[in-house]
């Protein structure tokens, strides 16, 4: 490392005394770095200024040298050299990789059998010839990647005040024309305050906003954080910018406590409704009382005593005249806490200690790790050594395997946690054989 930046990392761990550090496990100096960092944190710990949960984390920088030199993060990052754009986006993955891997062409980041021949094989120069070669429409596959990345960003929903221009693109009923106007919009007014000011952006009909509404979110905390950081850049500036053929003075201004849900605005009175029923006011949303409450109501225990009589999801749907599915989707809008995210439940990132280069393997050593690619020989996995270990597929057989998986031709896929055995590491090739124990759920 250089000089330069070793008083980058002391500066950094002084500063914000991280818990982990975010590697690159594909770099030649990658146990250079895992060596100097370690040599650090143990200087800043006896210093104070390190605490004793700091630990590495490998990352797949699969497209961020890519994404390093494009105009997006050219925008986002102006002042910034291209290695340190690149060393933000690895970080940004562990943050929030949905938010970042939108930024990246599919085709960059390495899934596929053909990237896989790409990279060990070098003689397929391009992702496109291996697709016009064997009878792929380009358009089309690019059609069905969108259509999947949509569905993936507005099922988890998009923070309208922190989130950036490239992942509203990727919101249903949205495009890149009205993803910059809304960033133009926020820039020069400050944060959206409710769902109803996006009809004062500029290109966002009924129809647009219809379709996005329901995808976007007012989250409280980063409204006001966003309020104070507009405030103190520009004080002069209006709370409500005026758009021609809009009527500006019909949008309110103030937050509804609803925006921060994935209830649709157009059911807003049907929850309102179920919130009185229960005795529950706007501001209880995402409460524990209130969770309680709108549970008991729905499942039907109340006594007999009670006013509000509810047997089940249907019969309430019909009193408040809506169908069963917004109802279901009203509920859990009421019932999840603030800032509710779909993907808290996921699996989490796996931090690696101990094993961490190709040296610390030992034949025979059980580890975990995540398919990274597959092939017609077998799949590749990400074992956090900074290359991929293969299983062949001989060692990939139905006993190892949970019944829902038995009948598909490649068996794994990517993304999927395995338990593997090491079953050979030869360092001067970069190669390294495992054997599959089990499937993890």
């Amino acid at each position: 490392m250089s000089s330069s930046s070793d008083k980058t990392c002391v500066y950094v761990c002084m500063e914000f005394k991280p818990k982990f550090g975010a590697l690159r496990p594909k770099r030649k100096a990658t146990d250079n770095l895992l060596f100097a960092a370690r040599v650090m944190r143990s200087q800043l710990r006896q210093l104070g200024h390190y605490g004793d949960e700091g630990s590495e984390l490998i990352t797949n920088e699969a497209g961020s040298s890519i994404y390093s030199v494009s105009p997006e993060a050219v925008k986002e990052m102006p002042e910034l050299d291209p290695n340190l754009r690149s060393a933000v986006s690895i970080g940004r993955r562990v943050q929030d990789p949905l938010a970042e891997l939108v930024k990246i062409d599919p085709k960059h980041i390495g899934i596929g059998t053909y990237q896989e021949i790409q990279c060990r094989k070098r003689f397929i120069p391009r992702l496109e010839d291996c697709v016009d070669r064997h009878d792929v429409q380009p358009g089309a596959l690019k059609a069905a990647l969108d259509g999947v990345v949509q569905e993936c960003v507005s099922f988890v929903g998009v923070d309208i005040n922190i989130c950036s221009e490239t992942l509203m693109r990727h919101v249903s009923g949205l495009n890149a024309g009205r993803a910059r106007s809304i960033v133009e919009w926020r820039e020069n007014n400050g944060p959206f305050f409710n769902r109803e000011q996006l009809r004062l952006v500029k290109g966002m009909g009924p129809k647009s906003f219809q379709q996005c509404a329901g995808f976007i979110r007012i989250n409280p905390h980063n409204l006001h954080r966003s309020s104070v950081s507009c405030d103190s850049a520009a004080p002069e500036k209006p709370a409500v910018k005026k758009s021609k053929g809009k009527a500006a003075t019909n949008i309110p201004s103030t937050p509804n406590p609803l925006d921060q849900t994935s209830i649709h605005p157009e059911s807003y009175h049907v929850a309102e409704k179920l919130v009185s029923l229960v005795g529950g006011s706007m501001g209880q949303i995402g409460s524990e009382g209130l969770r309680r409450c709108v549970e008991t109501l729905v499942q039907g225990l109340h006594t007999p005593g009670d006013q509000v009589q509810a047997s089940c999801l249907e019969h309430l749907a019909r009193t408040l005249d809506t169908i069963p599915e917004t109802m279901q989707l009203i509920v859990e809008g009421l019932t999840q806490p603030p800032g509710f995210d779909i993907r808290q439940g996921f699996e989490q990132a796996d931090f690696k200690r101990g094993v961490v280069s190709m040296r610390d393997l030992q034949v025979g050593a059980v580890l975990t790790g995540r398919v990274e690619n597959t092939a017609l020989f077998g799949a590749f996995v990400d074992i956090g050594v900074g290359k991929s270990g293969l299983i062949h597929k001989s060692n990939i057989t139905a006993d190892r395997l949970p019944p829902s998986k038995r009948g598909r031709s490649l068996f794994l896929g990517p993304g999927e946690r395995v338990e593997v055995r090491v079953l050979n590491v030869d360092p001067q090739r970069g190669r390294i054989g495992l054997d599959l124990l089990r499937v993890l759920q």
